[in-house]
């Protein structure tokens, strides 16, 4: 099994490789993808790869490439893919619903009106001209 150190190393030249792929590709604007420029094999990327596209497209996801390597651990809370819904999504179906109802019970009273001083002119308003 390989030592904390070398497989944090190894997350980081990933990680490096990763931005670099990024920032390198090719930007085919008629077809609207981005290509990759060169082979990055530890990534599992050939040259040429499309790695981003406008439509039905599956973008290569750094967490599914650790995880083939072998790094993730699932020690740690990973967050699930955004094309399955992400944080957020989970929060807004299942955490906020019963939030509302807990608030509503304990929500204190409204406080009452006070009725105010009888209005000016009866009501009429304060501009008036004698026809």
């Amino acid at each position: 099994m390989n030592t904390f150190e070398e497989r944090k190393e190894l997350v980081e030249n990933l990680k490096r490789q990763w931005k670099v792929m990024w920032r390198q590709r090719i930007d085919d604007r008629v077809r609207a993808e981005g290509i990759a420029e060169k082979d990055y094999s530890p990534l599992f990327v050939e040259r040429g790869t499309i790695i981003m596209a406008t439509r039905r497209f599956k973008a290569p996801n750094f967490l599914e490439i650790l995880q083939q390597h072998g790094l993730l651990s699932y020690d740690s809370p990973v967050p699930p893919s955004p094309f399955v819904g992400g944080w957020g999504k989970f929060i807004r179906t299942f955490l906020k619903k019963g939030r509302r109802t807990r608030s509503l019970m304990h929500r204190p009273p409204k406080p009452k009106r006070k009725k105010g001083q009888p209005l000016k002119k009866g009501g009429r308003g304060w501009l008036h001209r004698e026809v």
